[in-house]
């Protein structure tokens, strides 16, 4: 009787267990736990889709995702791959339903030491279904999570073929920082379609998925070699390879063809992060019709640009060309010398040591060794590490410390190069820099200073108050209160000065004494009149200050700024908001945003913005930029405008046509890093031919929509005096003792 009882006990014991066990995994898959994905995302593992930024005509421009994959199919995998993996990851692959017992057992009674028991099916259940959610931080939460993944590899075995699975974690799974999938890993380490990949270069990728940092062939040759080996002897266990072909396999190297800075993203790099960053915006306030958010990284959505995928290829290229081949004029300038510089060109000593403050690599050292400097100041600037840099004639592989490789960046020359529709307002290209895969700062967006490029907003001032550009205007020395006992003395570039001159002669050659006499000759208020002249221009740079210094381009603005603002020239007195976003679509095509310029001023008359036109063609025609038609062999009619900053930190060229506004900048990232000769530093040689080439490109091509058309002409009742030759005159002298404060109104 009593083992009667006992045998009762054991069998209640275990259908309890057994129904403990069965409602346990029905509370998991019900979402008691934490949600599972439903029946179709499961039919559907791809459903998180990629948003995509595609131009005006049609081109994809870049895409917006949570991993950066291409996906492929079974038979673009090369067999050495797969069998690489099922080797390392899953021997009993392809007879288990998902859930490998054996190797569960194993590794709970190795406590993991024998390798985990995680199959590849589960691997993937992660992969698909946790991309976004963080480790769990407790033991309970981290065993929920394992009981899901084998719920979802069970469904997931049930949907898929064996093929199938295998070729969806390799779509998936992280091989580097810059590679998700075996083709963006092929492509990444060896210029290679997945179907190329041999023995080596196969156990080398699946080798990776251990630690992909530790095991990276690039930067830890030796520990990948090693990872490798193990591979193919796991292969060999598995009878994939024999021991004669293991034996011959081992001793070699591994050849990689490593594309590092390859460009990842298609084009407009720069623009797509500015966009990003808005649409994260635009998303926290515009729901889906189910009440969720929309998200840029999941939902598939279509964004509809402005931009001209031609000009924005003859954009990026022309300021490759030109920079590139700047820089070697730069370094030829500079020698072994540090172009960091001070205002008296002494060599800023603390240069690279105040900088590299502001780098994640101090901060984390500074909490790792908890402010022990000696320690900081060994990783710094003592102990080596094999580094990748960039080169404009390739990747450069080499030793070197945190601050020479700081010290090795912070000589590079940068761009900013934007273009603006003038009747509409929309941006057709945005190239924010040199390389973004290397260097992310945007040079369109963010602030420089404007230097000559800021005078045009004077004489347009001068002009809309009634002052006529023939007007001869002083180009005399002069010597202004500062304040505190001080004064400015203004000066023209080369130091020469002396008599007068009009409008025309005054902004074709840039003089800066003229643009000063002509501001005081506008009255007390001017400075305050100015600023808020240029905020109907779209110019606000980084809070403008009225100051008197301010006309001669002292304040920073950026080339986006710029670039709008010049507009208000080409179309007639207009200024429209600058738009680099049509429209919105969902995945299903539907338009579920529009987007319009908020704001259209009319700064200017037609006649004065004609005027101002007419002033613009003089740098071209004869004064700064006289070179630009000649030295690129451009026909047509075009305007523009130099721009060089004091210590030649900042170089500038405005072009205008009929139908395209654009800004270019070129300067380094830190101010102090300069050409020491203006006739290297200067707007016309710095930043100029970036514009022309791009010219060249855009006239060869009939298709590309600019216009070098001759500009409209005003067709009415004139105003304004243009007509110089009928306005004689010694000029007009100005008072060099101003009764009223002109650095401060």
């Amino acid at each position: 009787m009593k083992k009667a009882d006992k045998s009762g006990k054991f069998w209640k014991f275990y259908f309890l267990m057994l129904l403990g066990v069965i409602v346990f995994f029905c509370l998991i898959k019900v979402g008691l736990f934490g949600r599972l994905p439903d029946i179709d995302e499961l039919e559907n593992p791809k459903s998180k889709l990629a948003s995509e930024l595609i131009s005006q005509d049609g081109e994809v421009l870049g895409k917006y995702y949570l991993q950066n994959r291409t996906n492929i199919s079974y038979d673009q995998l090369s067999e050495s791959t797969t069998n690489a993996l099922i080797a390392t990851e899953d021997e009993r692959f392809r007879e288990h339903s998902g859930i490998d017992w054996r190797s569960i057992a194993r590794a709970i009674k190795g406590a993991g030491s024998d390798g985990g028991g995680s199959t590849i099916t589960q691997q993937l259940a992660k992969n698909l279904f946790h991309v976004e959610d963080r480790r769990p931080s407790s033991k309970i939460g981290r065993v929920f999570q394992k009981f899901k993944e084998w719920i979802i590899a069970i469904q997931l075995e049930r949907r898929y073929t064996k093929d199938e699975i295998i070729v969806m974690y390799l779509n998936t799974v992280e091989f580097s920082g810059h590679s998700f999938g075996i083709k963006a890993a092929a492509k990444e380490f060896f210029n290679k379609e997945p179907k190329e990949l041999g023995y080596l270069e196969s156990a080398t990728l699946i080798g990776l998925l251990q630690a992909t940092s530790r095991y990276n062939p690039k930067r830890n040759p030796v520990f990948s070699k090693e990872r490798r080996n193990v591979v193919l002897g796991q292969m060999v266990r598995s009878k994939y390879l024999t021991e004669v072909q293991f034996d011959e396999l081992k001793l070699k190297e591994t050849k990689l063809d490593y594309q590092g800075f390859m460009n990842t993203d298609l084009m407009a790099s720069y623009l797509k992060d500015v966009i990003g960053n808005k649409l994260k915006e635009w998303c926290k306030t515009h729901k889906k019709p189910n009440g969720d958010a929309y998200n840029i990284f999941k939902d598939g959505l279509k964004i509809y640009t402005t931009v001209d995928s031609k000009l924005q290829r003859y954009a990026e290229e022309s300021v490759v060309k030109h920079i590139k081949d700047y820089q070697k004029l730069f370094y030829s300038t500079i020698g072994n010398t540090a172009p960091w510089r001070d205002d008296e060109w002494r060599v800023i000593d603390s240069f690279a040591e105040r900088r590299i403050l502001q780098t994640p690599r101090y901060k984390n050292l500074k909490s790792y060794f908890n402010k022990n400097t000696d320690s900081i100041h060994y990783y710094l600037h003592i102990k080596k590490q094999e580094m990748t840099l960039f080169g404009w004639n390739g990747d450069i592989d080499t030793m070197m410390t945190p601050i020479d490789s700081l010290k090795y960046y912070r000589k590079f020359l940068h761009a900013g190069f934007v273009g603006v529709e003038p009747t509409t307002g929309q941006v057709k290209f945005w190239v924010g820099g040199i390389n973004h895969n290397v260097f992310k700062y945007d040079h369109v967006s963010n602030t420089r200073q404007s230097g000559s490029t800021f005078k045009p907003f004077v004489y347009a001032l001068a002009i809309d108050n009634g002052i006529s550009p023939c007007t001869q205007i002083s180009n005399n020395p002069i010597s202004l209160p500062m304040g505190n006992g001080k004064r400015w003395n203004p000066k023209n570039s080369g130091g020469k000065a002396g008599g007068a001159m009009n409008m025309y002669r005054g902004l074709g050659h840039s003089v800066n004494l003229v643009v000063v006499h002509l501001m005081l000759m506008m009255g007390q208020n001017t400075t305050k009149n100015l600023v808020n002249f240029i905020h109907k221009m779209g110019v606000k740079g980084r809070g403008l200050t009225p100051n008197l210094a301010m006309c001669l381009g002292t304040e920073d603005v950026s080339p986006l700024e710029m670039a709008s603002a010049y507009t208000t020239f080409a179309n007639k007195g207009f200024w429209i908001e600058p738009t680099f976003i049509s429209r919105i679509e969902d995945k299903s095509g539907n338009v579920i945003a529009d987007f319009h310029p908020n704001v259209i001023n009319q700064v200017l008359t037609e006649e004065k913005a004609s005027v101002m036109i007419d002033l613009l063609k003089g740098p071209v025609l004869f004064g700064t930029a006289k070179s630009f038609k000649s030295r690129f062999n451009l026909t047509g009619e075009f305007a523009g405008k130099t721009g060089t900053t004091d210590q030649n930190a900042d170089a500038w060229f405005m072009g205008v046509t009929r139908n395209l506004v654009t800004a270019t900048w070129v300067g380094a990232t830190d101010r102090a890093v300069r050409f020491r000769s203006t006739g290297y530093g200067q707007g016309a040689r710095m930043a100029m031919p970036i514009y022309g080439y791009f010219m060249q490109k855009v006239l060869a091509d009939s298709k590309s929509g600019v216009s070098v058309e001759p500009f409209d002409k005003f067709e009415g009742e004139e105003s304004v005096i243009t007509k110089c030759e009928t306005v004689g005159g010694p000029g007009v002298i100005f008072d060099p003792e101003p009764d009223f404060n002109v650095f401060e109104d």
